[in-house]
Protein backbone atom coordinates (compact mmCIF):
# COMPACT_ATOMS: atom_id res chain seq x y z
CA UNK A 1 0.00 0.00 0.00
CA UNK A 2 2.70 2.41 0.65
CA UNK A 3 4.02 2.29 -2.92
CA UNK A 4 0.71 2.37 -4.33
CA UNK A 5 0.86 5.91 -2.14
CA UNK A 6 4.14 7.45 -3.66
CA UNK A 7 2.61 6.86 -7.39
CA UNK A 8 -1.00 7.99 -7.42
CA UNK A 9 -0.70 11.57 -6.73
CA UNK A 10 -3.84 11.87 -8.97
CA UNK A 11 -6.03 9.34 -7.68
CA UNK A 12 -5.57 11.09 -4.24
CA UNK A 13 -6.07 14.98 -5.38
CA UNK A 14 -9.20 13.26 -6.75
CA UNK A 15 -10.57 11.32 -4.01
CA UNK A 16 -9.89 14.48 -1.49
CA UNK A 17 -11.82 17.02 -4.00
CA UNK A 18 -14.85 14.03 -4.10
CA UNK A 19 -13.70 14.41 0.37
CA UNK A 20 -14.87 18.18 0.11
CA UNK A 21 -17.57 18.12 -2.09
CA UNK A 22 -19.08 15.24 0.13
CA UNK A 23 -18.37 17.54 3.46
CA UNK A 24 -19.86 20.75 2.17
CA UNK A 25 -23.16 19.01 1.31
CA UNK A 26 -23.18 18.09 4.93
CA UNK A 27 -22.73 21.98 5.84
CA UNK A 28 -25.71 22.77 3.12
CA UNK A 29 -28.17 19.98 4.51
CA UNK A 30 -27.57 21.42 7.69
CA UNK A 31 -28.11 25.10 6.58
CA UNK A 32 -31.64 23.66 5.02
CA UNK A 33 -32.37 22.54 8.60
CA UNK A 34 -32.30 25.53 9.87
CA UNK A 35 -32.94 26.54 13.78
CA UNK A 36 -36.40 24.96 14.21
CA UNK A 37 -35.19 22.13 15.98
CA UNK A 38 -32.53 22.89 18.58
CA UNK A 39 -28.41 22.04 18.14
CA UNK A 40 -28.11 19.61 20.31
CA UNK A 41 -31.72 17.58 19.26
CA UNK A 42 -29.99 18.23 15.29
CA UNK A 43 -26.59 17.23 16.20
CA UNK A 44 -28.45 13.66 18.50
CA UNK A 45 -30.62 13.04 15.43
CA UNK A 46 -27.38 12.82 13.01
CA UNK A 47 -25.26 10.22 14.86
CA UNK A 48 -28.46 8.09 16.13
CA UNK A 49 -29.68 8.02 12.85
CA UNK A 50 -26.02 7.31 11.53
CA UNK A 51 -25.92 4.23 13.43
CA UNK A 52 -27.91 2.40 10.74
CA UNK A 53 -24.80 2.62 8.59
CA UNK A 54 -22.65 1.38 11.26
CA UNK A 55 -24.28 -2.41 11.73
CA UNK A 56 -21.58 -4.16 9.26
CA UNK A 57 -18.99 -3.22 11.80
CA UNK A 58 -20.70 -4.82 15.03
CA UNK A 59 -18.44 -8.09 14.35
CA UNK A 60 -15.19 -5.74 14.60
CA UNK A 61 -16.13 -4.18 17.85
CA UNK A 62 -17.25 -7.58 19.44
CA UNK A 63 -14.09 -9.02 18.36
CA UNK A 64 -12.20 -5.77 19.95
CA UNK A 65 -10.47 -6.22 23.34
CA UNK A 66 -11.49 -3.34 24.88
CA UNK A 67 -9.82 -2.41 28.40
CA UNK A 68 -10.06 -0.33 30.88
CA UNK A 69 -7.93 2.22 29.43
CA UNK A 70 -9.75 2.20 25.98
CA UNK A 71 -12.66 3.00 27.53
CA UNK A 72 -11.67 5.82 29.46
CA UNK A 73 -10.28 7.33 26.09
CA UNK A 74 -13.27 6.62 24.17
CA UNK A 75 -15.45 8.00 26.82
CA UNK A 76 -13.06 10.95 27.32
CA UNK A 77 -13.48 11.30 23.60
CA UNK A 78 -16.86 10.93 23.39
CA UNK A 79 -17.40 13.74 26.20
CA UNK A 80 -15.14 16.53 24.02
CA UNK A 81 -16.73 15.03 20.84
CA UNK A 82 -20.09 15.57 22.03
CA UNK A 83 -19.49 19.02 22.80
CA UNK A 84 -17.63 20.13 19.70
CA UNK A 85 -20.64 18.41 17.44
CA UNK A 86 -23.41 20.21 18.99
CA UNK A 87 -21.63 23.90 18.79
CA UNK A 88 -20.82 23.24 15.14
CA UNK A 89 -24.68 22.57 14.67
CA UNK A 90 -25.21 25.57 16.34
CA UNK A 91 -22.75 27.71 14.49
CA UNK A 92 -24.16 26.22 11.04
CA UNK A 93 -27.88 27.51 11.78
CA UNK A 94 -26.33 30.87 12.99
CA UNK A 95 -23.20 31.95 10.77
CA UNK A 96 -22.71 31.91 6.83
CA UNK A 97 -21.26 28.49 5.83
CA UNK A 98 -18.05 29.70 4.33
CA UNK A 99 -16.92 31.36 7.71
CA UNK A 100 -17.93 27.60 9.52
CA UNK A 101 -15.79 26.29 7.07
CA UNK A 102 -12.60 28.30 6.95
CA UNK A 103 -12.38 28.16 10.92
CA UNK A 104 -13.12 24.26 11.14
CA UNK A 105 -9.29 24.60 9.68
CA UNK A 106 -7.73 25.51 12.34
CA UNK A 107 -8.63 22.36 14.03
CA UNK A 108 -5.25 20.65 12.89
CA UNK A 109 -4.02 23.27 14.00
CA UNK A 110 -4.84 23.11 17.69
CA UNK A 111 -3.81 18.93 17.16
CA UNK A 112 -0.38 20.10 16.42
CA UNK A 113 -0.19 22.08 20.12
CA UNK A 114 -1.69 19.60 21.46
CA UNK A 115 0.97 16.77 20.57
CA UNK A 116 3.59 19.00 21.25
CA UNK A 117 1.78 18.96 25.02
CA UNK A 118 0.91 15.82 25.23
CA UNK A 119 2.59 13.73 22.95
CA UNK A 120 5.81 14.47 22.99
CA UNK A 121 6.17 16.18 19.61
CA UNK A 122 8.72 18.40 19.09
CA UNK A 123 7.53 22.31 17.97
CA UNK A 124 10.37 23.20 16.09
CA UNK A 125 10.37 27.01 14.98
CA UNK A 126 9.24 26.42 11.72
CA UNK A 127 6.34 24.77 13.07
CA UNK A 128 6.06 27.18 15.55
CA UNK A 129 5.73 29.93 12.77
CA UNK A 130 2.97 28.34 11.27
CA UNK A 131 1.08 27.68 13.95
CA UNK A 132 1.20 31.69 14.56
CA UNK A 133 0.16 32.70 11.22
CA UNK A 134 -2.60 29.88 11.27
CA UNK A 135 -3.82 31.93 14.60
CA UNK A 136 -3.45 35.08 12.24
CA UNK A 137 -5.67 33.68 9.67
CA UNK A 138 -8.43 33.77 12.45
CA UNK A 139 -8.08 37.18 13.77
CA UNK A 140 -8.16 38.07 10.04
CA UNK A 141 -11.56 35.83 9.74
CA UNK A 142 -12.65 37.32 12.85
CA UNK A 143 -11.40 40.75 12.70
CA UNK A 144 -12.26 41.82 16.42
CA UNK A 145 -13.38 45.09 16.66
CA UNK A 146 -14.21 45.55 12.76
CA UNK A 147 -16.92 43.52 12.53
CA UNK A 148 -19.65 41.57 14.98
CA UNK A 149 -17.99 38.39 16.82
CA UNK A 150 -21.31 36.59 17.32
CA UNK A 151 -22.04 33.52 19.69
CA UNK A 152 -21.75 31.22 16.15
CA UNK A 153 -18.30 32.52 16.09
CA UNK A 154 -17.50 31.65 19.29
CA UNK A 155 -19.19 28.46 19.24
CA UNK A 156 -16.61 27.56 16.08
CA UNK A 157 -13.57 28.67 18.33
CA UNK A 158 -14.89 25.94 20.73
CA UNK A 159 -15.58 23.38 18.25
CA UNK A 160 -12.01 23.53 16.04
CA UNK A 161 -10.20 22.65 19.96
CA UNK A 162 -12.63 20.09 21.01
CA UNK A 163 -12.43 18.40 17.41
CA UNK A 164 -8.87 18.56 17.78
CA UNK A 165 -8.32 17.47 21.41
CA UNK A 166 -11.15 14.56 19.72
CA UNK A 167 -8.32 13.85 17.34
CA UNK A 168 -5.42 13.20 19.58
CA UNK A 169 -7.64 10.92 21.54
CA UNK A 170 -8.33 9.05 18.62
CA UNK A 171 -4.41 8.50 18.32
CA UNK A 172 -4.20 7.34 21.27
CA UNK A 173 -6.74 4.70 20.98
CA UNK A 174 -5.97 3.26 16.66
CA UNK A 175 -2.65 2.04 18.41
CA UNK A 176 -4.50 -0.36 19.95
CA UNK A 177 -7.36 -1.13 18.17
CA UNK A 178 -8.90 -0.57 14.36
CA UNK A 179 -10.18 2.58 13.31
CA UNK A 180 -13.38 0.76 12.45
CA UNK A 181 -13.67 -0.15 15.84
CA UNK A 182 -12.67 3.82 16.71
CA UNK A 183 -15.14 5.13 14.74
CA UNK A 184 -18.15 2.93 16.09
CA UNK A 185 -17.01 4.06 19.34
CA UNK A 186 -17.22 7.41 18.94
CA UNK A 187 -20.93 7.21 17.01
CA UNK A 188 -21.43 5.18 19.95
CA UNK A 189 -20.37 7.73 22.84
CA UNK A 190 -21.59 10.66 21.08
CA UNK A 191 -25.00 9.65 20.66
CA UNK A 192 -25.45 8.56 24.11
CA UNK A 193 -23.43 11.89 25.12
CA UNK A 194 -25.86 14.07 23.05
CA UNK A 195 -29.59 12.36 24.62
CA UNK A 196 -30.22 14.10 27.62
CA UNK A 197 -29.12 17.22 25.70
CA UNK A 198 -31.63 16.76 22.90
CA UNK A 199 -34.48 15.21 25.27
CA UNK A 200 -34.16 18.35 27.72
CA UNK A 201 -35.34 20.97 24.75
CA UNK A 202 -37.54 18.39 22.16
CA UNK A 203 -38.95 19.42 19.01
CA UNK A 204 -40.80 16.86 17.20
CA UNK A 205 -38.66 16.43 13.93
CA UNK A 206 -40.69 15.98 10.68
CA UNK A 207 -40.22 12.85 8.18
CA UNK A 208 -38.65 15.65 6.17
CA UNK A 209 -36.13 16.63 8.60
CA UNK A 210 -35.36 13.10 9.56
CA UNK A 211 -34.57 12.60 6.26
CA UNK A 212 -32.38 15.25 5.61
CA UNK A 213 -30.45 14.55 8.92
CA UNK A 214 -29.99 11.07 7.25
CA UNK A 215 -28.81 12.38 4.23
CA UNK A 216 -26.55 14.24 6.75
CA UNK A 217 -25.25 11.19 7.72
CA UNK A 218 -24.85 9.01 4.78
CA UNK A 219 -22.89 11.81 2.91
CA UNK A 220 -20.42 12.33 6.22
CA UNK A 221 -19.63 8.75 6.23
CA UNK A 222 -19.23 8.88 2.74
CA UNK A 223 -16.79 11.93 3.15
CA UNK A 224 -14.62 9.87 5.54
CA UNK A 225 -14.25 7.01 3.62
CA UNK A 226 -13.17 8.68 0.48
CA UNK A 227 -10.57 10.59 2.46
CA UNK A 228 -9.31 7.20 3.50
CA UNK A 229 -8.98 6.65 -0.34
CA UNK A 230 -7.17 9.40 -0.87
CA UNK A 231 -5.19 8.81 2.27
CA UNK A 232 -4.28 5.63 0.63
CA UNK A 233 -3.66 6.64 -2.62
CA UNK A 234 -0.99 9.86 -2.01
CA UNK A 235 1.05 11.33 0.88
CA UNK A 236 -0.74 14.17 3.00
CA UNK A 237 1.35 16.58 1.63
CA UNK A 238 -0.17 15.84 -1.23
CA UNK A 239 -3.63 15.92 -0.98
CA UNK A 240 -3.47 18.56 2.23
CA UNK A 241 -3.86 21.92 -0.24
CA UNK A 242 -6.60 20.54 -1.92
CA UNK A 243 -8.71 20.87 1.34
CA UNK A 244 -8.66 24.35 0.24
CA UNK A 245 -11.09 23.72 -2.42
CA UNK A 246 -13.75 23.20 -0.19
CA UNK A 247 -13.93 26.78 1.59
CA UNK A 248 -14.56 28.07 -2.45
CA UNK A 249 -17.21 25.40 -2.28
CA UNK A 250 -18.46 26.73 0.84
CA UNK A 251 -18.68 30.21 -0.67
CA UNK A 252 -20.48 29.16 -3.82
CA UNK A 253 -22.83 27.55 -2.01
CA UNK A 254 -23.67 30.61 0.47
CA UNK A 255 -23.68 33.01 -2.38
CA UNK A 256 -25.63 30.79 -4.54
CA UNK A 257 -28.22 29.16 -3.07
CA UNK A 258 -28.15 30.84 0.62
CA UNK A 259 -27.41 34.29 -0.50
CA UNK A 260 -24.80 34.70 1.66
CA UNK A 261 -22.43 37.76 1.37
CA UNK A 262 -19.04 36.96 0.06
CA UNK A 263 -16.68 38.09 2.46
CA UNK A 264 -13.23 38.02 1.16
CA UNK A 265 -10.97 38.38 4.61
CA UNK A 266 -13.32 35.04 5.12
CA UNK A 267 -11.72 33.83 2.49
CA UNK A 268 -8.20 35.12 2.80
CA UNK A 269 -7.95 33.85 6.55
CA UNK A 270 -9.00 30.10 5.40
CA UNK A 271 -6.09 30.21 2.46
CA UNK A 272 -3.76 31.67 5.36
CA UNK A 273 -4.49 29.10 7.51
CA UNK A 274 -4.81 25.89 4.92
CA UNK A 275 -1.40 27.65 3.74
CA UNK A 276 -0.15 26.93 7.60
CA UNK A 277 -1.38 23.47 7.86
CA UNK A 278 -0.12 22.44 4.43
CA UNK A 279 3.00 23.72 5.66
CA UNK A 280 3.65 21.37 8.83
CA UNK A 281 2.04 18.70 6.64
CA UNK A 282 5.09 18.85 4.18
CA UNK A 283 7.70 19.52 7.03
CA UNK A 284 6.62 16.32 8.16
CA UNK A 285 6.90 14.50 4.76
CA UNK A 286 10.31 15.98 4.35
CA UNK A 287 11.58 14.87 7.73
CA UNK A 288 9.75 11.40 7.02
CA UNK A 289 8.04 11.83 10.39
CA UNK A 290 4.84 10.05 11.92
CA UNK A 291 2.27 12.60 10.95
CA UNK A 292 0.44 13.96 13.83
CA UNK A 293 -0.91 17.05 12.09
CA UNK A 294 -4.57 15.75 10.26
CA UNK A 295 -5.97 16.74 7.32
CA UNK A 296 -8.49 19.55 8.14
CA UNK A 297 -11.26 17.45 6.86
CA UNK A 298 -10.35 14.67 9.08
CA UNK A 299 -12.12 16.53 11.85
CA UNK A 300 -14.99 16.71 10.40
CA UNK A 301 -18.75 15.65 11.99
Amino acid sequence: METDANTQPGWGIFWMVVTGILFVGVTALVKTIGTRIPAAESAFLRYALGLILLIPAIPAVRRARLTARLWGIFCARGAVHTLGVALWFFAMATIPIADVTAMNYLSPIYVTIGAALFLGERLAMRRLMAVLVALLGAVIILRPGLREVGPGHLAMLVTAISFGISYLLAKMATDRVSPVVVVVMLSLTVTVGLAPFAALNWVQPTWLELVTLFGVAVLATGGHYTMMLAFQAAPLAVTQPMTFLQLVWAVMLGALVFGEAVDPFVVLGGLVIVGSVSFITWREAVLKRRAVTPVSTATKV
